[in-house]
């Protein structure tokens, strides 16, 4: 194993431990399950310095890890929604990668913390928001909301039922982008000075 893979993969393990860690340090804990905190701080840190690859593992395997800190599942469905699904996607936002290094390597610092930083994020969070607000909308469908009707149907089967579930999942899973702002301004501070003591050789 070459020194630069096993850098790769102990990067990989930092940030997961780091988000673990990240996961209590808490800014609001939501009643359902769901925290607003900077656990997607370190997958954001590593999808940018290393590319999507490396950060949708790390996702991944955060999301088990995950599950395991702190399990909230009354539906099959939502571990996989709220757990490797959710925090894989956050990986997404190394797709940005490449624009990043090519800002950096070019030394402007400047314009990849105000353009790629952004888009990154919003590049994570947003799916993590979808994989969260169908996992809410299973959720709060069958137990939080009713489940099934006073007539014995499923709040599925019910238009009005399921409008109002889905703009509940919605406006409950927003803490997702509370938390997506949060990274946002850490990321503007760590970013730069992590590139300058501790540069990736090479393309992203």
């Amino acid at each position: 194993m070459t020194a630069s893979r096993t850098r790769l993969l102990v990067e990989i393990a930092l940030t997961i431990a780091l988000s673990a860690v990240l996961h209590y340090v808490r800014i609001w804990q939501m009643p359902f399950g769901g925290t607003v905190s900077l656990e997607m701080l370190p997958i954001f840190v590593l999808a940018l310095r290393r590319g999507v690859g490396p950060a949708l593992v790390a996702g991944l395997l955060f999301g088990v890890v995950d599950y395991f800190l702190e399990p909230y599942v009354v539906h099959w469905v939502q571990f996989f929604l709220d757990y490797p699904i959710a925090f894989t996607a956050v990986g997404l936002a190394g797709l940005w990668a490449p624009l990043w290094r090519r800002f950096i390597d070019a030394g402007k610092t400047g314009l990849a913390v105000a353009v790629v930083i952004p888009l990154a994020v919003l590049t994570g969070a947003v799916p993590r928001f979808l994989a969260h607000f169908v996992s809410g909308v299973v959720f709060f469908a069958t137990v939080a909301m009713g489940g099934p009707l006073k007539n014995g149907s499923s709040a599925f089967a019910n238009t009005s039922a399921l409008t109002k579930v889905a703009v509940y999942s919605a406006a409950y899973n927003s803490f997702v982008f509370v938390a997506a702002v949060a990274c946002i301004v850490a990321m503007i501070v760590v970013m730069p000075t992590l590139e300058r003591i501790s540069p990736v050789k090479g393309r992203a």
